[in-house]
């Protein structure tokens, strides 16, 4: 796997189940850094992470927020059609990756309490689209179901994925 495929697997961030047990790889759920700073402290982000500065986001999602973002894993990147990743890494295709990274992220902080028993459409994403919500069995967003939820940031809240969401165009 290239090191840019690896890099953009950690770019997705995914909001776990509204129990999920504590955050992969030991981090604390508590907040002391920025969700750019959540990605960076996990190596299941390394592709979400690697995504993010391609698409030169990372000092945008270290900004005051408030921000909710929903990140998919290396897993979750890997699972898209091969060769997604290397081509949305491309320079020419920047527009087209930071379009996919802004509908990861809601400019709201949104903890999995308030989404609990409801069935409801996001506010809207930083992309402009809106992300369908199911919070009656666990919580899944855009089909991809949260695997860990409310890891705590300074400027918002990140909700681990499994999947990576694609807006509608």
């Amino acid at each position: 796997m290239s090191f840019l495929r690896s890099a953009i697997m950690a770019v997705a961030l995914v909001l776990p189940a509204v129990t999920a047990p504590a955050f992969a790889g030991g981090m604390s759920k508590t907040a002391s850094n920025t969700v750019v700073d959540v990605a960076l402290s996990n190596p299941d982000f390394s592709t979400l992470v690697a995504a993010l500065k391609a698409a030169d986001l990372v000092d945008a999602l270290k900004g005051p927020g408030p921000f909710t973002v929903f990140a998919p894993t290396n897993a979750a990147f890997a699972a898209l059609p091969a060769g997604t990743v290397d081509n949305l890494l491309k320079p020419e295709n920047k527009a087209q990756l930071q379009a996919v990274l802004k509908f990861h992220v809601i400019p709201a902080k949104i903890e999995s309490s308030a989404l609990a028993g409801k069935k409801l459409t996001s506010p809207p994403t930083l992309q402009g689209g809106t992300l369908a919500v199911d919070g009656t069995k666990g919580v899944v967003v855009g089909g991809a179901n949260v695997t860990t939820a409310d890891v705590k940031a300074s400027n918002g809240v990140v909700h681990v994925i499994d999947k990576v969401l694609l807006p509608a165009n």
